[in-house]
């Protein structure tokens, strides 16, 4: 199992298994979003502790669809946590301790800042993966 949390404590929830994939987006929303970096679970290894009540969602203006989540009281981004989706991606900074996973792409790299260097081997690409 691994732990998940926000800054505060007050969302906290745990994964009963691994993320299946992890990947960092560098469009300017995630990025502006706090995550770039995510991973991505199945809806029925999600088990809520305690403050899914405190999870607040900002819905983008079309032609974006996909909502951000975060803490109401921290601000810690969730990534998509709420999802109705029987698997989505959540923030890795949201998760504690070890994931045991590296990342496995880059996306929307033509957007990355000059300032980030990208450090490792993993596939790009510049819109979503193939």
């Amino acid at each position: 199992m691994i732990n998940g949390s926000c800054c505060c404590g007050a969302v906290t929830f745990r994964l009963l298994s691994k993320p299946t994939m992890m990947g960092t987006c560098h469009c300017s929303r995630c990025r502006k979003a706090g995550a770039s970096t995510i991973v991505f679970v199945k809806r029925q290894d999600l088990e809520w502790l305690s403050g899914r009540e405190h999870v607040q969602t900002y819905h983008p203006q079309p032609p974006f669809k996909y909502g951000r989540c975060f803490c109401g009281t921290c601000g810690t981004s969730l990534g998509e946590i709420l999802s109705p989706d029987d698997s989505f991606p959540i923030a890795a900074n949201a998760l504690d301790g070890d994931l045991g996973l590296t990342n496995q792409f880059h996306e929307f790299v033509s957007d990355k800042p000059a300032w980030y260097e990208i450090c490792d081997d993993a596939p790009q690409s510049m819109g979503h993966p193939a």
